[in-house]
């Protein structure tokens, strides 16, 4: 190995961020990728196999010690995002990896770059409305980051929002949450959206995120709390909504927008009258729909980082629009195409987007 590259141990390779951060670091990092159950298949990395949950993240002595004498970064990115797996498991994951990574960071000197997630700013009311898993996801990223704060080491937190696609061609590694809204809309089996009317939506392409964990790793006075966050720039549901309904018109008759529905009135009447007249799979799904929206949507504009790190202009309002639209593209042509009557390759998307 070439001494004077950093050596980077990246958890959490295999998810969405872990991928395009290999992309971002391998130019110049050599990249060690600790995975638990799915091999990292790249040329570019190195790969030691582990467990987050086990003492030691389930290395050998040997081997534990092989790797620490390597590191100057130690950048987590895995966590258990499946918020139906019950609270306890997630919880075990998401703090007991945390914990582990530290370690690893405390023996080998390394400084510590945290993933966590900009929605630590819904702890409390707002995660709690949510439930299920949701809450308990949002409680073990407060309770992770409070370990990396108290841990003594120099380090580095980061929260993003929302991930969607590539910013160039709306590729992703997997489909998030919000693409199952996006998808819905499309099809138009989504009549009614638990969320407010004027909410805002907060997501960031996955290469702007990692663009900036970049660059908050190659400097190494970067530390502290970054918001890798739309903030002001940020979409509002209704512009999301007509994109996707754009999008829908080009390849058939265009959908019937979903009407809005606070998710208060969703959970207390809605769901309570219609609980003999629908299908238990579509009444799970609108839950589902309930959880997700009520912890993406504010009122308000979150704080963002991205400006301070000279990448403002890549979540400027126009620039989202253009993101969400490759990102929607990549969801029809890759999984719903053929739900479309007589169904067409989407157009390249063009530089129309919501004024903003």
């Amino acid at each position: 190995m070439n001494q004077h590259r950093p050596t980077v141990l990246l958890s959490g390779a295999s998810g969405v961020v872990g991928r395009a951060l290999i992309d971002e670091l391998t130019p110049d990092h050599d990249v060690i990728c600790l995975y638990h159950r799915a091999p990292i298949d790249d040329p570019r990395v190195e790969v030691v196999q582990g467990d987050l949950t086990r003492a030691d993240a389930g290395l050998e002595r040997g081997e534990l010690a092989a790797l620490c004498d390597r590191l100057d970064v130690v950048l987590h990115c895995a966590a258990n995002t499946k918020w139906n797996t019950p609270r306890d498991e997630i919880m075990n994951t998401n703090l007991g990896g945390t914990t582990r990574m530290l370690e690893i960071a405390r023996r080998s000197g390394a400084r510590m770059v945290h993933m966590s997630t900009a929605f630590v700013a819904r702890d409390g009311a707002q995660a709690d409305a949510a439930g299920g898993g949701v809450t308990a996801y949002v409680k073990s990223k407060v309770a992770s980051e409070n370990l990396v704060r108290d841990s003594g080491l120099p380090w580095t937190i980061v929260r993003p929002s929302v991930l969607i696609g590539d910013s160039r061609d709306g590729r992703i590694a997997a489909f998030q949450g919000i693409h199952k809204v996006i998808g819905a809309t499309y099809r138009g089996t989504l009549p009614v959206l638990p969320a407010d009317l004027d909410s805002m939506i907060d997501f960031v392409p996955q290469d702007v995120v990692a663009r900036a964990v970049g660059r908050l790793i190659r400097d190494p006075q970067a530390g502290g709390e970054h918001w890798l966050t739309a903030g002001d720039q940020a979409l509002r549901l209704t512009e999301m909504v007509e994109l996707t309904l754009d999008l829908a018109e080009l390849t058939g008759p265009r959908p019937h927008p979903p009407r809005m529905v606070p998710v208060e009135a969703v959970d207390r009447l809605l769901l309570p009258m219609l609980e003999d007249v629908l299908p238990v799979g579509i009444r799970r799904q609108f839950s589902a729909f309930a959880e997700l929206m009520l912890l993406f949507q504010s009122r308000t504009a979150m704080p963002s980082s991205l400006p301070a790190l000279g990448l403002g202009d890549e979540v400027s309002h126009a620039a989202l629009c253009r993101a969400f639209r490759l990102s929607a593209e990549q969801l029809v042509n890759r999984r719903d195409r053929a739900a479309r009557p007589a169904p067409a390759a989407v157009p390249a998307a063009t530089a129309t987007a919501v004024a903003g």
